[in-house]
């Protein structure tokens, strides 16, 4: 499985490395979203990993991107896990069109339970809503 990796913080890139490294995977990691495009160019990715924040085009801004180049046939459909640094962030991976979102802080049994299930075509989603329940897997 290749995995873009979006995110400008060291300890995010090694939860993520350490959760997910095998000889079966390969990461691209991007520390600007504005780099994503072209990483997307060279390969497409299976899953995209994303931090809120990041670089000077955050996590949901670039998913945005991704949906819209999508729909305009550009590029093929990317999944996407945000990072999230609050539950008060879950709007912003829902509005954003993520499938899956994880909030932080980060543990490897989390991190790849939530990658194999959005590669397998469902959602993962934690955290929650202002007035809601938790919204889980």
């Amino acid at each position: 499985m290749h995995i873009l990796i979006g995110t400008d913080a060291q300890w995010v890139l090694d939860d993520i490395l350490g959760a997910l490294s095998s000889p079966e995977n390969s990461f691209t990691v991007c520390s600007n979203g504005r780099d994503v495009p072209e990483a997307i160019e060279t390969r497409t990715p299976d899953i995209a990993i994303l931090d809120l924040q990041f670089g000077t085009m955050g996590g949901m801004a670039v998913t945005m991107n991704l949906r819209l180049d999508h729909s305009d046939h550009r590029i093929p459909h990317i999944p996407v896990l945000m990072l999230l640094d609050r539950n008060a962030d879950v709007h912003l991976a829902r509005r954003s069109g993520a499938e899956g979102w994880i909030v932080k802080p980060l543990d490897a049994l989390r991190i790849q339970r939530a990658v194999r299930a959005i590669v397998d075509g469902d959602t993962w989603h934690e955290g929650t809503t202002a007035g809601a329940a938790p919204v889980t897997h």
